[in-house]
C-alpha cells in the first residue's frame, strides 16, 4: 500500500536507535524526506551517515540536542523546515529517564522522569502545531507505552507520565481537530532492539526467566520490533489514516487486556 508519504517532510525526536529509528527507516522507505534528531552527537551522526548512504542525503536532515528544552524544539523545527520543507509529521519519542523501583522516589528523579516523558512530547507537539495549524494540515504522534494504559509494575514516573500522555493525546485532539491537524498515539509493548533494555534480558543470567514471561503474557509469544512500531507510526501520520484522531493505539501482541 502506498501511504502517500512522499516527498512529505516528518520530524522524529530520539531518532538514533530502536523505536524512532523504526520510524524512520519505515517513513524513508515510504519516500518521506525526515528530520532526525536525538541528544547524542556522535550515535546521530553515524545513523544520519548510514541512512543517507540507503536513502540519499538530499532525504535527511539531523540536529543533536536536547529535546526536552524549547529553545532546541524550536531550532530544531526550523532546521528541519528550512532544509526540508514543511513538516507534515512530528514524532514525540523523548523517554525513559532512570528512576528506582518503589515509593522513594526523590523530587529532582521524579521533575526529571516527567521532563523527560511528558515534558518533552507537549513541547514539541506545540511547536509542530503552531507550523501546521496555520495550514489546517498535519499529523502529531506521540510515542508512549501500554504502561500508562494499566498498572505494570514499572517505576513510577515511567507508567505515570506516559498515562498523561496518552491523556494528552485525547484533549490535544479535542483542540487541534477543527484546524485540521490529527493528533494520535502509539502505546508499545515490548520492543526488542540492539542495546536496549530487553535485549539485555532477554540474553542475560535471567534470560529464560523473561522469555517465559514474555510467553506468558504476550499473546503471540514474542517481543515485539521497531519495524513494526514503525509501519503502524506511518500509517497514522498518512492520509490513509484521515479519520483516525485522538487514538490511543497499543502495538503489543496482544498483552493489553
Amino acid at each position: 500500500m502506498d501511504l502517500g508519504l512522499k516527498g512529505k517532510t516528518i520530524f522524529v525526536a530520539g531518532a538514533s536507535r530502536g523505536i524512532g529509528l523504526g520510524i524512520v527507516e519505515t517513513c524513508l522507505a515510504e519516500g518521506a524526506r525526515v528530520a532526525i534528531t536525538a541528544r547524542g552527537a556522535e550515535a546521530l551522526e553515524e545513523t544520519r551517515a548510514r541512512l543517507a548512504n540507503s536513502y540519499g542525503a538530499d532525504s535527511l536532515w539531523s540536529m543533536a540536542g536536547d529535546l526536552r528544552e524549547t529553545a532546541v524544539i524550536e531550532a530544531a523545527l526550523a532546521g528541519a523546515e528550512e532544509a526540508l520543507g514543511p513538516i507534515h509529521g512530528a514524532v514525540a519519542n523523548v523517554g525513559l529517564h532512570p528512576c528506582p523501583p518503589g515509593a522513594e522516589v526523590d523530587d529532582d528523579t521524579w521533575d526529571a522522569g516527567f521532563s523527560q516523558n511528558l515534558g518533552s512530547a507537549w513541547r514539541l507537539a506545540r511547536g509542530a502545531y503552531r507550523r501546521m495549524q496555520p495550514r489546517g494540515a498535519g499529523s502529531i504522534l506521540f510515542i508512549s507505552s501500554i504502561a500508562g494504559l494499566g498498572a505494570l509494575g514499572t517505576p513510577l514516573t515511567y507508567g505515570t507520565a506516559k498515562a498523561a500522555v496518552n491523556h494528552l493525546t485525547k484533549e490535544l485532539a479535542k483542540i487541534t481537530g477543527a484546524s485540521g491537524v490529527r493528533v494520535n498515539c502509539i502505546a508499545p509493548g515490548n520492543i526488542i532492539f540492539p542495546g536496549g533494555d530487553w535485549e539485555a534480558r532477554s540474553t542475560g543470567e535471567r534470560a529464560d526467566n523473561w522469555n517465559r514471561w514474555i510467553r506468558r503474557e504476550v499473546p503471540l509469544r514474542r517481543f515485539g520490533t521497531p519495524e513494526e512500531i514503525g509501519t503502524m507510526a506511518a500509517f497514522l501520520m498518512s492520509d490513509r489514516a484521515s479519520f483516525v484522531h485522538g487514538a490511543v493505539v497499543p502495538v503489543d501482541g496482544g498483552q493489553t487486556r
